[in-house]
């Protein structure tokens, strides 16, 4: 039986190209053509573990892990096969750029620093972070991938959406090979795990939840969120429902049982319970002393 593979192109423009591959039912015959055009930046997310990648340009065959990308220049048309092994399922996101819309955009003539830029793009750096190991996405480069899966709007809107996205992913991933210390990186993922919560509370999140919208383990996620801010998920959340609720408390116009929806709180009472053990007093108490 054929493997199902749905190609879906997310965006085409005269400058840059976003496909989405997709293995739907994997087997070891299953292998997905690449397309680069001539004289294009190619930048391809591995979103599946075990994909391998062999490019008929150089011949070279390439093993990547889950959550790797590599940044190529090809100088002419060629074609790339992509493929796993032991049925596991074959995804990753193609985005071409145009070389003049790169060109544009750099700028190399405006001074040497661009140039540079420039030079390493074509001469394919971006490729191995060091010796033979291709980089790995960071929490930003996951969360601007995310954005551009689930964006749905379309024309002048999409248009602006993609390029500002590509123009970030580009400065990410030019501070990711500037980086003397590759584990310098890592402060920021609490930090954006942080951002994540603090934008999503009122919700029911757990760490399952932030660890797949960062494509991490949930056990990595509490483990270093406690590391550097040295509390749990679960009270961090607790505290900014709380902390909430008691500004909101002193609108009377606001009914009690809004605030504890608004908080996160389905029902009444785990509200009220909450606010009881934080505060030493019911909501209804804190409202009629004020």
């Amino acid at each position: 039986m054929r493997s199902q593979s749905k190609s879906e192109h997310l965006f085409i423009s005269e400058d840059i190209k976003i496909i989405m591959q997709e293995d739907l039912c994997p087997d070891q015959s299953f292998k997905s053509y690449m397309l680069e055009g001539k004289s294009s930046f190619n930048l391809i997310f591995m979103l599946s573990d075990g994909i391998n990648l062999e490019g008929h340009d150089c011949g070279t065959q390439f093993l990547f892990r889950k959550n790797q990308y590599i940044l190529h220049y090809s100088s002419k048309e060629g074609v790339a096969e992509l493929w796993t092994e032991n049925q596991e399922i074959l995804r990753y996101l193609h985005i071409q750029i145009n070389y003049q819309y790169i060109f544009n955009l750099i700028n190399p003539k405006l001074n040497r620093e661009n140039a540079e830029i420039l030079e390493n793009m074509i001469h394919n750096n971006f490729i191995f972070l060091h010796k033979e190991t291709p980089p790995d996405m960071t929490v930003e480069m996951h969360m601007i991938v995310k954005e551009i899966l689930g964006y749905s709007k379309r024309g002048i809107m999409q248009k602006l959406f993609i390029e500002a996205k590509i123009i970030k992913l580009l400065i990410l991933i030019f501070e990711q090979f500037n980086e003397k210390n590759i584990l310098e990186d890592t402060p920021k993922t609490p930090e954006m795990i942080r951002k994540f919560i603090d934008e999503n509370y009122h919700r029911n999140i757990k760490a399952e939840e932030i660890g797949k919208y960062f494509g991490l383990n949930q056990n990595t996620v509490r483990k270093e969120f406690k590391t550097q801010y040295h509390t749990t998920i679960a009270h961090y959340i607790s505290e900014l429902r709380m902390l909430k609720a008691k500004k909101m408390i002193t609108n009377k116009e606001i009914m009690i049982k809004e605030i504890a929806i608004e908080c996160g709180y389905e029902y009444l009472q785990n509200f009220t319970r909450a606010f009881k053990k934080k505060f030493g007093v019911s909501p209804e108490s804190l409202r009629n002393n004020k």
